[in-house]
């Protein structure tokens, strides 16, 4: 018996997200906890599943604040680690009327990217069934090395590694090397939950389709997810593709959080169901879930302290049918 079902390791930062005008007529923002592998974390603690995080926060008022949601959500944080010099990592959410966004961070350095190899705790990873991560912990030097000797664990052990690119284009001195660290995640994963902007990034080419199947005979990949934004999603299993249309939201706000919804969802379908001998139907009942859930969010500000539940889910999929 593993102590958890999913670790993960990489960024935790506060997320400003646009909250209205103040009286005065200026933007109001909103300090959300925020960073993509712990809203995953979050969304599987809702979903009965037991989690840890690997990472590192400045130990500052935010970084007080970050922990204690994060164990609140119900993560061990037993890994989390505080800088006592470099402070915790802040971005700045700016929503699209159609509710995507744009990104500006203040992580020059950010306490996410000091984590080190040696503060990586080899038990937690070891005692868990499958570990997940992105690129933002691939970004620099230090937490690069830490991140491939977390991977290199969890292949040793036997685990699931799942990895999402989460591809934040500012962050990178050069798209040259995002490219090069995306492809090392894909090179290790057997779970890949990649976006269609990611895809055309990654192969030079805006057919979805014809780029997934780059990827595949590439890297051989198991199991692989694209997200389609309006277009709902599509998965890859063996010979079997399937694809299930989205929940569109009368009332979205703002799309932070919904991959990292859809990621756990997905993953929890894996806790429970395995990846042997997937069906097209169960591959349907995965997306159809992920879907649900992702859209969910959308209607939310922020993303780890409101993630749906089952329940919520269940009732959205009742709707549709």
């Amino acid at each position: 018996m593993k102590s958890y079902d999913v670790t993960a390791l990489g960024e935790l930062l506060i997320d400003f997200t646009e909250n209205g005008i103040s009286t005065q007529g200026n933007p109001v923002l909103e300090a959300n906890p925020g960073g993509a592998p712990c809203n995953v974390l979050a969304m599987l603690n809702n979903l009965g599943k037991k989690t840890a995080f690997i990472g590192k926060v400045g130990k500052d008022a935010f970084g007080e604040m970050l922990a204690r949601e994060v164990e609140n959500s119900g993560t061990d944080i037993r890994n989390l680690v505080f800088d006592e010099t470099v402070h915790t990592t802040l971005a700045f959410v700016h929503t699209k009327p159609d509710g995507d966004r744009d990104f500006s961070f203040y992580r020059n350095p950010g306490a996410d990217m000091m984590l080190r190899r040696e503060e990586v705790m080899e038990d937690v990873i070891k005692n868990s069934r499958i570990f997940h991560f992105g690129t933002l912990s691939s970004t620099h030097e230090g937490v690069r090395e830490a991140t491939r000797h977390a991977i290199d664990v969890a292949k040793q052990n036997g685990l699931f590694v799942s990895f999402d690119p989460n591809l934040r284009e500012p962050l990178w001195a050069s798209l040259d090397d995002a490219k090069e660290e995306i492809a090392y995640g894909l090179s290790k994963c057997d779970i890949l939950k990649i976006s269609d902007n990611e895809v055309e990034f990654m192969t030079g080419t805006d057919d979805y389709e014809k780029g997934a199947a780059i990827i595949r005979e590439r890297y051989g990949i198991p199991l692989m997810f694209v997200t389609l934004g309006r277009e709902g999603s599509r998965a890859y299993y063996k010979d079997l593709a399937v694809e299930v249309p989205p929940f569109l939201q009368e009332h979205t706000i703002e799309t932070t959080g919904a991959g990292d919804t859809f990621e756990a969802c997905a993953l929890n379908y894996v806790l429970e169901h395995g990846m042997e001998n997937l069906s097209a139907e169960d591959l349907k009942n995965l997306l159809t879930f992920a879907n649900a859930g992702a859209s969910i969010i959308t209607t939310r500000r922020g993303a780890l302290r409101v993630m749906p539940h089952a329940e919520e889910i269940q009732q959205l999929i009742a709707g549709r049918k």
